[in-house]
């Protein structure tokens, strides 16, 4: 099989080169979708597949890193996703657990959650929590060189925007401000303050895996202006010239930005 490898190793440096360098998005979006449906379609389980799903993305982040992005999104668990059967939620949250471990003992990457971490089992959200928090001891200029990874595990658009807004009322409310005084002042800017990526660009390009054509709630306040690209491959199986093909098509479009 050695021709296959030397025709898409070709193929993949032709694409490679097609990608506008000086256009690549600052922030990209991950719907990691499709491990059940990879798993079911090469006769594993459903744990196997969520393991290979994980097993991914140290490669695709490197890709990121490789190509100039700067902040990687990676939704990796819903909410919805947390009324799933126990018995194939325990070992996807190990998994996630495990990842965003491996993750951080590689140094290479600045992690930081963002999600409804505290409805997650408390000792899920603890062992997910010491990993960042180890990760991040680094500090200094070569944390800010680093490309910024956020782990979207117990996330979902609805929820997010509506903690937002209770978590700037309460902060109102402490500095005594009437609830008619917040909605005369309230702002987009305020909500955007208080959201899980406070701080963070919005995302440039959002992907989503697997062929759906939806995003579920994923970034829902911050992809107002995002560009979508949806990929039929299943997350699992999911390769360079893929990614590339999004950059590619990223980079050919024309952004409005709403204008």
């Amino acid at each position: 099989m050695a021709g296959d490898s030397i025709v898409y190793n070709l193929y993949e440096r032709r694409l490679a080169a097609r990608v506008d360098p000086t256009r690549v998005p600052h922030h990209v979006g991950v719907i990691l979708d499709g491990n059940r449906r990879w798993a079911k379609s090469m006769g594993f389980g459903t744990a196997h597949g969520h393991k290979r799903g994980a097993d991914k993305i140290r490669e695709f982040l490197g890709w990121a890193e490789q190509s100039g992005v700067r902040v990687v999104t990676l939704w990796l668990l819903s909410t919805d996703n947390l009324s799933r059967d126990p018995a194939e939620l325990r070992p996807l949250l190990d998994i996630i657990v495990q990842a965003v471990r491996e993750l951080a003992a590689t140094g290479r990457w600045t992690l930081r959650l963002v999600g409804a971490v505290e409805l997650l089992p408390e000792s899920v959200a603890l062992r997910l929590q010491e990993a960042v928090d180890a990760e991040s001891q680094g500090g200094g200029a070569q944390e800010a060189r680093r490309v910024q990874v956020n782990i979207a595990v117990g996330y979902g658009g609805r929820q997010e925007i509506a903690d937002a807004v209770r978590n700037l009322l309460r902060e109102r409310a402490e500095e005594g401000a009437s609830l008619e005084d917040v909605a005369a002042s309230l702002s987009e800017e305020d909500i955007t303050a208080h959201l899980y990526t406070r701080g963070l660009p919005d995302p440039d390009l959002l992907i989503r895996t697997s062929g759906e054509q939806r995003l579920s709630g994923f970034m829902l306040w911050q992809s107002v202006h995002s560009e979508f690209y949806f990929c039929d491959v299943n997350w699992p199986a999911f390769r360079r010239i893929d990614f590339l093909r999004a950059l590619r098509d990223y980079t050919g479009r024309e952004r409005r930005l709403g204008r």
